[in-house]
């Protein structure tokens, strides 16, 4: 992957790679953190950090580390502007409907791949010709 590959990350995925610091979803973000342009959009964004905030995750991770992990992953990610209408609009919608956003994203911006460990999403690979991989399906390529 060069620089210029564009990465979405659902926010399963997300939440997997700050709670488990040795696992593959953290060696994905980091390889993607390094070799790639995370992407985000306004309500990508806003969901992982109402899901970060969550007390059910105060028994793995303090919620300052969860919400640092929030920061450095908003820090080096590009946002895009998506529409409701955009995520509520596709050809192909995901059969979880809150997972339209992260297809609504892909597509904006043109993403090399999405990274989910989210059955709904991976049904579909690949979306768009988008390939819809797991985090260890990630690190593979």
């Amino acid at each position: 992957m060069n620089f210029v590959d564009r990465v979405v990350f659902d926010t399963s995925t997300l939440i997997s790679a700050v709670l488990r610091p040795t696992s593959v979803t953290r060696q994905a973000f980091t390889k993607a953190l390094y070799e790639a342009q995370l992407c985000a959009s306004a309500s990508t964004l806003a969901e992982l950090e109402h899901v970060l905030s969550r007390d059910k995750f105060d028994h793995y991770l303090d919620l300052a580390t969860r919400m640092e992990f929030f920061d450095l992953y908003r820090r080096h990610t590009r946002l895009f502007q998506i529409s409701e209408a955009e995520e509520n609009t596709l050809a192909i919608p995901c059969r979880d409907a809150r997972d339209n956003k992260f297809l609504a994203l892909a597509l904006a911006c043109s993403a090399k791949v999405i990274v989910t460990s989210d059955d709904d999403l991976l049904t579909l690979n690949p979306y768009q010709e988008i390939p819809v991989v797991t985090a260890r399906g990630y690190l593979e390529n």
